[in-house]
């Protein structure tokens, strides 16, 4: 049975072909394409006992498609006051990790799209590269007059270097909700499973300008119930 669903779950992703990490929610693809010869760009500091950074680029290609760069897992421990690099175990995710990421959407009707994506690449330093992949299928529901409601939700695949030990296979789902349209709104996602991607993170964004929304958000690990703090800046490019 486990066989049968890796199997289900692949054919789902790439059959279709879509990303995580382009712009997200917090952890979730908001599954919304930058325009056309435009570049957006996210950096997001989750806080712990540690810091962790990842930073996200895209490039709008046009007719619904973006290409991309992530550098993630970019983790500064405050007691060892250095860069933690993890090459040799799953108990953790590889870190940190150099990521190309491409991402399409489908446009279904005026209120519902499907978008498929993914990210790979390998870690940086350490001795032994590895190959980390992570990607999705998003059905995306916008809703309201100017579209401020966003829902996305859908299957996941990766591989252990990528998510730590647990499940490679899991759904996710994300919300956007703009109760003052780009000034104020709420925000949530979660990845399912007990590895380390495995999250709940809920938060709001407020905008410094129409193009610069910062976001504050509360998160806690679906495996032990850790916690932490996540602050996020996106720049736009409309």
């Amino acid at each position: 049975m486990k066989g049968i669903y890796l199997a289900t779950c692949v054919l789902i992703i790439f059959s279709r072909t879509d990303s995580i990490a382009q712009l997200t929610v917090f952890n979730v693809s908001s599954s919304e394409i930058t325009d056309a010869r435009k570049i957006s760009a996210q950096q997001q500091f989750e806080i712990q006992d540690e810091i962790e950074s990842s930073t996200t680029l895209t490039y709008g290609l046009g007719k619904n498609w973006e290409v991309g760069a992530n550098l993630i897992n970019l983790d500064y421990a405050f007691k060892d006051r250095g860069f933690e690099i993890n090459d040799t175990t799953t108990a953790m995710p590889y870190a940190p990790l150099l990521l190309g990421n491409a991402q399409k959407v489908f446009e279904l009707t005026h209120t519902f799209s499907v978008g498929i994506g993914a990210v790979a690449g390998t870690n940086l330093m350490g001795h032994h590269r590895s190959f980390v992949y992570y990607g999705y299928t998003n059905v995306l529901a916008s809703l309201g007059s100017q579209e401020q409601y966003q829902l996305a939700a859908g299957p996941y695949i990766s591989n252990h270097k990528y998510l730590s030990d647990g499940p490679v296979c899991g759904v996710q789902a994300a919300f956007d909700a703009g109760i003052f349209h780009k000034k104020f709104h709420l925000l949530g996602d979660w990845i399912s499973g007990s590895h380390k991607k495995g999250k709940l993170t809920l938060g709001f964004e407020v905008f410094l300008a129409r193009r610069l929304p910062l976001s504050f958000g509360w998160q806690r690990s679906n495996g032990n119930g850790s916690q932490a703090g996540v602050v996020q800046l996106t720049f736009l490019p409309k």
